[in-house]
């Protein structure tokens, strides 16, 4: 098997290429720059001329915008991207005929659930530009499905973390202050609740879809085996750590963020469709992680 990955720059990205190749897959990664085919989804001559002549037998579609802060303050940028550069690629697979497309929509189509865990049927509340635009992702895979029979899988993850994350993200920069033994500030006292797992259990979810007939018109919550309070998540990373570190309770930064955000997923799809265990306990990732920042710093 050879596979397309789009979006292979980023943390999950660089990942889920990395595990491919442990598994005996041959992978052909694609972002914006950076690999040997690099180029715009946006630029149809890339996609329909560099990319239509490459050989391979599935793709794996996750370029996108995920700042949240870049998709409100820039909302056309983010459809374009996200929205208009998936569509491209879904013509491609159509006409590639390839044996599957996976589209890596975000748990974040559900907004704030109303209750948990958030089952693959539970409503979409979408509430910014992003989640919107993994909205549309989904039909349009969806509307491939069901008029092409482009044999499509969507994901919806939850909290990813490990090797190659941004500074800014949660998990990067607890590991980072304790390990400095600096103070974490916990906003809202660190009440918000998620379910982080590591990318890598990501990318054993990703090549199961690939094999997996099953998985075909199918989309998959994902997530930990748990979920995890960010507080318990900075306690859990200073524990690792061995670090000093003091934990320091404050309030929420706005008033929106007064109640806390509570979601994680069933993961019983998963489980009873592909048989799907995490390889990765949320320790081990941490751990994992926490060992790749210290050769950075």
């Amino acid at each position: 098997m050879k596979v397309l990955v789009t979006g292979a720059s980023g943390m999950v990205g660089r990942n889920l290429v990395a595990y491919l190749k442990q598994n005996g897959v041959e992978t052909i990664p694609t972002d914006l720059t950076g690999w040997e085919v690099s180029g715009n989804l946006l630029d149809k001559e890339f996609v329909f001329g560099t990319l239509a002549s490459l050989d391979f037998d599935a793709i794996i579609h996750m370029a996108a915008i995920t700042e949240i802060k870049k998709t409100v303050e820039d909302p056309k940028l983010c459809f374009d991207v996200n929205c208009m550069g998936s569509l491209n690629m879904l013509e491609l697979a159509n006409r590639k005929k390839v044996s599957r497309i996976l589209c890596t929509s975000s748990a974040n189509v559900y907004g704030a659930p109303k209750s948990n865990p958030v089952t693959e049927d539970t409503p979409f509340d979408p509430r910014v530009p992003y989640d919107y635009s993994k909205v549309v992702l989904e039909n349009m895979a969806m509307s491939f499905f069901k008029t092409k029979g482009l044999p499509v899988s969507l994901t919806r993850s939850w909290l990813l973390f490990g090797e190659y994350d941004q500074p800014s993200r949660a998990t990067i920069r607890f590991i980072r202050a304790c390990l400095k033994d600096e103070p974490l500030t916990l906003f809202n006292g660190g009440r918000d609740t998620t379910s982080p797992t590591h990318a890598v259990n990501f990318a054993k979810l990703a090549l199961t879809i690939l094999r997996e007939e099953k998985a075909v018109g199918r989309a998959y919550n994902f997530g930990g085996e748990r979920p995890v309070t960010i507080r318990e998540l900075a306690e859990t990373v200073k524990s690792l750590t061995g670090s000093k570190s003091q934990l320091t309770l404050a309030p929420p930064r706005t008033q929106l963020e007064a109640e806390p955000q509570i979601s994680y997923p069933s993961l019983d799809r998963v489980k009873s469709e592909l048989r799907y265990e995490h390889e990765l306990s949320l320790e081990e990732g941490l751990q994992r992680t926490i060992a790749w920042v210290k050769k950075q710093v």
